[in-house]
């Protein structure tokens, strides 16, 4: 008896997601080309991470996949040999340093001029800071870098009035002491006011009714904005937070390539920038492939460990 109740209720279950389906077709149809992208572009190419553990051989098949299919397995010897590099510990610990100066230096600053921005009542003048601090976003890290390097180049504007001071020219680009330096003041540049946007919309979230009820109490806009303002957009904060830390292991790709040269590398160069070199530069797929691997692995434990630790001391979290 206890069987057939369980059938019906099987059926019962299968007909009203199916009626549910029919009755919302719509939206699944919407949703197809989303769906249709995430196929082709996000879980077909994760067969290619078989390539970590192949010897892979690009010329092995008459075609891409016949050739990753046809290539030996060598389960971790790549990892092994990744592992074994010594420039592999250096590569990675400038990915932490940029990183975590990154985090350190920079992620406060959106939240600091989001809190300054909401305090502007001058409608105009605050469109007019947030669209000029919004522009640079918009710049390609080649043209940044044509910018910064018409400035601090060695016969750029700043060396120039050097010279011209007496003082000897200033390497910016080739200096291993200001290279990290300079990836996070462009970056910051670049980036700070775009990141502004997401704290600004939390910011509106907040009760207006909470500030008048301030108001009434006798607190000033300091005394609003430490017991009002800055807790309401804690749980913003706290999920960007996370996001950044589960990225620490990308230090700006983009902006190290267009930037570095090799008299910078020791300082410099960092995990994507050594898996663009040795997995196109000198064609071994098998092993960018590994370290790209490491990379993701390194960065789901992040995010998970920093998402249980919000959750634990904020009551925050992604999930």
């Amino acid at each position: 008896m206890k069987h057939h109740d369980l059938l019906l209720k099987g059926k019962r279950k299968k007909a009203s997601v199916f009626s549910y389906f029919l009755g919302n077709y719509e939206l699944y149809l919407m949703s197809l080309p989303g769906l249709l992208f995430l196929c082709v572009y996000k879980f077909l190419p994760l067969y290619g991470l078989t390539l970590a553990f192949k010897q892979f051989n690009i010329f092995g098949g008459q075609t891409l996949l016949d050739s990753i299919a046809k290539s030996p397995w060598v389960g971790f010897f790549h990892f092994e040999r990744l592992f074994s590099k010594p420039e592999f510990l250096r590569v990675l610990g400038n990915t932490l340093i940029i990183s975590s100066y990154k985090i350190f230096f920079l992620f406060p600053l959106p939240i600091l001029l989001a809190l300054l921005l909401n305090e502007v009542r001058n409608r105009f003048f605050k469109r007019t800071i947030q669209t000029l601090i919004y522009i640079p976003h918009f710049l390609s890290w080649v043209v940044v870098f044509g910018l910064f390097y018409s400035l601090l180049g060695s016969y750029g504007i700043v060396n120039n009035l050097l010279r011209v001071a007496g003082i000897e020219p200033v390497r910016f680009f080739m200096d291993t002491s200001l290279f990290r330096g300079i990836l996070v003041f462009t970056e910051g540049w670049k980036d700070v006011g775009w990141s502004t946007i997401v704290y600004l919309a939390a910011l509106t979230a907040i009760d207006p009714e909470l500030y008048e009820a301030a108001v009434v109490d006798g607190a000033n806009r300091f005394r609003q904005i430490t017991a009002i303002t800055i807790p309401g957009i804690i749980p913003v904060v706290s999920l960007m937070l996370i996001l950044r830390v589960g990225k620490i292991l990308e230090a700006g790709s983009e902006q190290v390539l267009a930037m570095y040269n090799p008299s910078v590398y020791d300082v410099g160069d960092i995990i994507e920038t050594y898996v663009y070199r040795i997995g196109l530069g000198q064609m071994d797929f098998s092993l960018g492939t590994a370290l790209g691997l490491f990379n993701s692995v390194v960065a789901f434990l992040l995010i998970f460990f920093s998402n249980a630790f919000s959750r634990r001391l904020l009551g925050k979290s992604i999930w």
